[in-house]
């Protein structure tokens, strides 16, 4: 799951994390992505804690909506959220994120919207494609204008991305460095950097599906990729279990952090 970085980039700076010694860099070949479950699920967003005196109130909602295509993963992840700043007027942020991306990996699609007080702030369309796992490619947009931007060897679509952070736990690995394009951002790959806290073994939740399932606790930075950056545009936490659902976030914005719980929760059929 990644949260449209076009969204976070409006909300100011985030701290400063270095990447520490012995992170596994790209490329590496990632697993399949065929052991990700196709669910739809609606997750809670409150304000966990403000910063800078900016932000006082925050609230909303987020669906998230995996659909398993048989040769493709389409996901499509709506926010809602009201900010209240500190001369109590409330701003009505929303983005709506549609992808589809090829079970090999190799092919992606992108519609990305960003909306505040129901005027379109951004908007970003293409497609991208990579020459083989683990090869460099490149995305073609079509908005918010028609360009190509490079993306380097060892480049990841979303899904790919999830499973390679999730086999890496699985192996008990700590740090991952990788390239991400998901098209939030009109500038091409972002540099992500994870930090892999545990491999847990199941426990009881208040979802059969997940109840018999291992999971770890990640943090997520991710970076413009320009040489030398070392300050994160977006950060986040959570928990993901072995097939990709993903619940207990803090999404840290800089000024402010929300948390975002999983409210409701449905496994999906194949679409075949």
């Amino acid at each position: 799951m990644r949260f449209p970085a076009a969204l976070a980039a409006l909300l100011l700076t985030a701290n400063v994390v270095a990447q520490p010694a012995g992170a596994a860099s790209a490329p590496v070949p990632p697993p399949a992505s065929t052991g990700l479950l196709a669910h739809r699920a609606l997750y809670t967003l409150t304000l966990g804690s403000a910063k800078g005196g900016d932000v006082i109130a925050a609230h909303g909602t987020m669906g998230y909506e995996v659909t398993d295509a048989c040769d493709g993963w389409a996901v499509r992840q709506r926010l809602r959220m009201t900010i209240t700043n500190a001369d109590g007027q409330d701003i009505e942020m929303s983005s709506d994120y549609a992808t589809w991306e090829a079970k090999s990996g190799l092919k992606f699609r992108y519609h990305v919207r960003q909306m505040t007080d129901e005027a379109v702030t951004s908007q970003t369309d293409g497609e991208a494609s990579l020459q083989r796992t683990g090869g460099s490619g490149e995305a073609h947009y079509t908005s918010p204008h028609d360009s190509i931007s490079t993306l380097p060897a060892g480049t990841l679509f979303p899904m790919m991305h999830t499973s390679a952070i999730i086999a890496a736990a699985r192996d008990r690995k700590r740090f991952l460095a990788l390239p991400l394009f998901d098209g939030t951002d009109e500038n091409g790959v972002e540099d992500s950097f994870i930090v892999i806290l545990n491999w847990n073994p199941p426990f009881a939740t208040k979802w059969p599906v997940l109840s018999g399932l291992p999971s770890t606790r990640v943090h997520l930075s991710f970076f413009d990729h320009q040489p030398n950056t070392m300050t994160p545009s977006y950060e986040v936490g959570m928990r993901y279990w072995e097939n990709g659902v993903a619940d207990d976030m803090q999404m840290d914005f800089g000024d402010f952090v929300m948390n975002a719980k999983m409210s409701e929760f449905t496994p999906q059929p194949r679409h075949c």
